[in-house]
């Protein structure tokens, strides 16, 4: 009973350090999530109905004659709800007397990873759809400084509010920043406005005020070598939680291990499809040998 209770009380010290492990590394390790809108479902709560309305014109009025026509508020509404998910991690009692701290610090950077990586990957899901699925770009196309600069004109010119910014594959960027005589990094600094420590990872440049970041987990579409990034405002899309993560432990006597499962209770969704437009551009590995 004493060496178990010991076991006990070092899990308990060890799932604070991987709990914390884990919040950290999901925060800093993928950017979709830190740029679109947060919304929290409350307890009691089984949705978020969101509303959207209309824009109304001004008229020129002559004087004497009476306003006539009136404008509708021509609202529509979202209704956002959320799901679980999560993952399960059995460390045996024969790892934890080994105590070592650097196994519990692991373990948390895998799980913050792998939270990081689905929210991410949940977010990248929904940039085909914006726009009403017309894309910007083309297979067989790079991400060059004209063809972001078009998709940039094109958002500002469609009254995408700001602030704007460009999510695609590092291997785009490549091709945007390989045929600039600048270096982005000293020459174009993070706007402001963006949370610096959590984003200036995937950071490249900004063009015409728009800010462009790197994401790995886009993927290319079928058997071709292009992805669908997006350029969007951040009230395009929102990530919804009704359950911050959290770590819950179980013991399993015939196992001779501790099962540590991570729960959360979220969901991503479009608020607004017009603030946005998928952009499809080659990802494909560029040559290291040219």
């Amino acid at each position: 009973m004493a060496t178990q209770t010991a076991t006990t009380g070092l899990l308990e010290n060890a799932q604070g350090i991987m709990l914390a492990t884990s919040r950290y590394t999901a925060e800093h390790s993928a950017p979709c999530a830190n740029l679109i809108e947060h919304m929290t479902l409350k307890k009691g709560q089984k949705q978020i109905t969101v509303p959207k309305v209309a824009q109304m014109t001004m008229q020129n009025l002559t004087d004497g004659v009476d306003l006539v026509d009136s404008e509708d508020i021509g609202m529509t509404t979202v209704d956002l709800t959320t799901g679980e998910a999560g993952l399960k991690v059995i460390l045996t009692d024969k790892l934890l007397r080994q105590e070592n701290d650097n196994v519990f610090t692991i373990v948390g950077k895998q799980m913050g990873d792998a939270r990081a990586r689905k929210y991410d990957r949940d977010i990248i899901a929904l940039f085909s759809a914006l726009n009403g699925g017309t894309t910007l770009g083309a297979d067989d196309k790079n991400m060059s400084l004209g063809n972001i600069g078009a998709c940039i004109a094109w958002a500002k010119s469609h009254k995408c509010p700001s602030p704007i910014q460009v999510v695609h594959h590092p291997n785009a960027v490549y091709a945007l920043t390989n045929s600039m005589t600048l270096s982005p990094a000293a020459t174009y600094p993070i706007p402001k406005g963006y949370a610096e420590d959590l984003l200036s990872d995937f950071y490249k440049i900004s063009l015409n005020r728009v800010a462009i970041f790197e994401d790995g987990n886009i993927d290319k579409i079928s058997s071709v070598d292009s992805g669908y990034g997006a350029i969007f405002s951040k009230g395009a899309m929102v990530l919804v939680e009704s359950k911050a993560p959290d770590t819950e432990r179980e013991r399993d006597a015939s196992l001779r291990a501790w099962e540590l499962v991570l729960t959360c209770d979220y969901g991503v969704f479009e608020l607004d499809d017009t603030m946005g437009a998928p952009m499809r551009f080659e990802i494909g590995d560029p040559s290291t040998s040219a």
